[in-house]
């Protein structure tokens, strides 16, 4: 019997493979409306004025771009996560340009987010991106623990996880330092205890 962390890597190399494969054989005009905005039962969740975190997506992963520029285009404030050193904790830094994203940097993996010197902020929503997830809202994620360890310490924090529908597994090997979701959303519905 192999360890949970064998398990898990290997069933996240199997979900990247089929997000990777499937985000890629979308038709431009396809991947151009789904994610366009929270589906109304998410939307209501989301209190007025409530700071939204939200991510920019890598390569396969559900994109967040349109989430941003609709809670920025509905008066709420946009948080994306900063990285620092591998080792150090995830914070959230304003984001004021979601259309552009003037105001991101390089960062660690070649991933572009806030500068040092944008505003830390504590989201009250958080929208994540995730590997692979279950119906009951259980995820699993890139396998750095960022997310796991800031939801842990923010309890309060509403999370949801953007992923499309091909991640949905029925079980995943799950430890008590992973986190569940309130709720994931595809492009065809929303899963978990929501």
């Amino acid at each position: 019997m192999s360890s949970i962390s064998e398990q898990k890597a290997a069933l996240r190399k199997q979900l990247r493979k089929a997000r990777r494969e499937h985000a890629a054989a979308l038709p431009k005009e396809v991947s151009a409306l789904v994610f366009r905005q929270p589906p109304a039962p998410i939307r209501e969740r989301v209190p007025e004025n409530a700071i939204i975190g939200l991510y920019r997506a890598d390569t396969g992963e559900a994109p967040a771009a349109s989430y941003a520029r609709h809670f920025l285009d509905t008066g709420h404030t946009i948080a994306l996560p900063r990285i620092g050193a591998l080792d150090a904790p995830m914070t959230f830094h304003r984001h004021t340009d979601p259309y552009d994203e003037s105001d991101l940097v390089e960062g660690p993996m070649g991933l572009r987010q806030p500068s040092p010197e944008a505003e830390q902020l504590t989201p009250d929503v958080l929208f994540m991106p995730l590997v692979g997830f279950t119906e009951r809202g259980e995820r699993i994620g890139q396998g750095g623990g960022f997310y796991d360890r800031w939801l842990a310490a923010h309890p309060a924090t509403l999370a949801f996880g953007l992923a499309w529908d091909v991640q949905k597994v029925d079980e995943l090997p799950i430890e008590e330092h992973d986190m569940p979701l309130s709720a994931i959303i595809t492009p065809t519905r929303i899963y978990g205890p929501f």
